[in-house]
């Protein structure tokens, strides 16, 4: 059976599946140096750790970009480095930028602040109020930006009808797809045009980097690239070499979340002291229907809300055992944080009551520890609370 198109395990091990040779190394080596000896006279392009096209920097480049379905893609020195230049590569000086406000808070400060500063002008939209979308457009817009599913309360937002919008008014949709990984979510199929990666998270998989990736049209990652040289935000060898063998395991490690989410957010749901979870894996969820249609697999990311308030979330969190208070998300080991301290530090506590994160929020980013020893862990900490 022939078939047109490798699978996605198989794309995260082989990439490009290319020739080998004899005595070729079946794990890639690291070219940790910083340059490379030059042929002289003038040259298409100067090999240059630098510039993003070390030896690594372009395995694991390729690899994402066949995971994604894009022409191209390309690493960055962070997930915030990442956003800032996939929209710098579009946006310029008197620009508007229309974006969803069920978004990051570290994006969210990036584009009311720094791009403030560079004459870069941002609206935000409800997600949920369809007709938001066309009365907010400006005839200066030049991109439209969303997160799916959103941090951290998992909503999953209709990709492809933005895509439709998008494309009618000529302008692009980029889309953080962090949370889903291209494992369960790839935005180019629905009609993206850009996709943004924290690639600290899913993508190596081991919390043990920091980078970002952007992926989309060749010419469209070439300007990326171009202003990451002036900027600065390549990643190193051995970052990149330790992001592509993570990805190696991705496909395995995102099912594993998958299973685990479900589960915990199932016994979550029928805890008296939980008042609500937040997985879009549960029928409860308010994208639930949408979800099973264009999601491959709800995740490891759970929000839970504790009835008794942000005391309670203390002590929850001072029981716990196995799961570790810590920010970031995607690792093998299962972390919590509070949002009111970390991702959505930067607003104020009416803000985020408005934005689905009373205080009692914790966010869980479910390991691939064994679901009942989480569950046990869950459990103790309600004890607490």
């Amino acid at each position: 059976m022939k078939r047109s198109k490798a699978g996605p395990s198989t794309l995260a091990i082989h990439g490009d599946g290319g020739p080998r040779a004899v005595g070729d190394p079946v794990a890639p080596p690291i070219y940790q140096t910083s340059t490379f000896i030059a042929a002289t006279g003038p040259q298409d392009d100067v090999l240059y750790t630098r510039y993003g096209n070390n030896p690594n920097q372009i395995r694991v480049a390729e690899r994402l970009a066949r995971l994604e379905g894009a022409e191209a893609a390309i690493f960055l020195a962070s997930g915030m480095g990442a956003t800032a230049l996939a929209h710098l590569a579009i946006l310029q000086p008197g620009d508007h930028l229309l974006s969803s406000e069920w978004i990051y808070g570290g994006t969210r400060r990036l584009f009311l602040e720094e791009f403030k500063r560079l004459g870069i002008e941002t609206s935000f939209v409800n997600p949920d109020k369809r007709r938001e979308w066309r009365a907010k457009l400006r005839k200066n817009t030049r991109a439209i930006f969303v997160e799916s599913p959103t941090n951290p309360v998992m909503r999953v937002l209709d990709v492809a009808w933005l895509a439709v919008l998008a494309k009618a008014e000529g302008i692009p949709l980029l889309v953080d797809s962090t949370f889903a990984s291209p494992i369960n979510f790839r935005p180019i199929e629905q009609g993206a045009d850009v996709v943004i990666h924290s690639a600290t998270k899913y993508l190596n998989g081991h919390s043990d980097v920091i980078a970002g990736a952007v992926a989309g049209a060749e010419a469209y990652v070439l300007e990326v690239r171009n202003k990451m040289r002036v900027w600065g935000q390549s990643i190193d060898p051995h970052a990149a070499w330790l992001i592509e063998r993570g990805i190696k395991t991705l496909a395995v490690r995102v099912g594993r979340h998958n299973e685990s989410g479900q589960r915990v957010a199932e016994w979550l749901e029928h805890q008296p002291k939980v008042r609500r979870v937040h997985y879009p894996g549960l029928k409860s969820h308010p994208d639930h229907a949408f979800a099973a249609k264009v999601l491959d697999g709800f995740g490891g990311m759970v929000g839970l809300e504790l009835a008794s308030g942000g005391k309670a979330a203390d002590r929850f969190l001072r029981a716990l055992r196995l799961i570790a208070h810590a920010p970031s998300l995607g690792g093998v080991e299962s972390l919590v944080s509070e949002p009111r301290f970390t991702s959505h530090a930067s607003m104020t506590a009416d803000e985020r009551a408005s934005a689905g994160i009373p205080d009692g929020f914790l966010r869980l980013s479910l390991g691939l520890e064994d679901a009942d020893d989480i569950i046990a862990d869950l459990a103790r900490g309600l004890a607490a609370a």
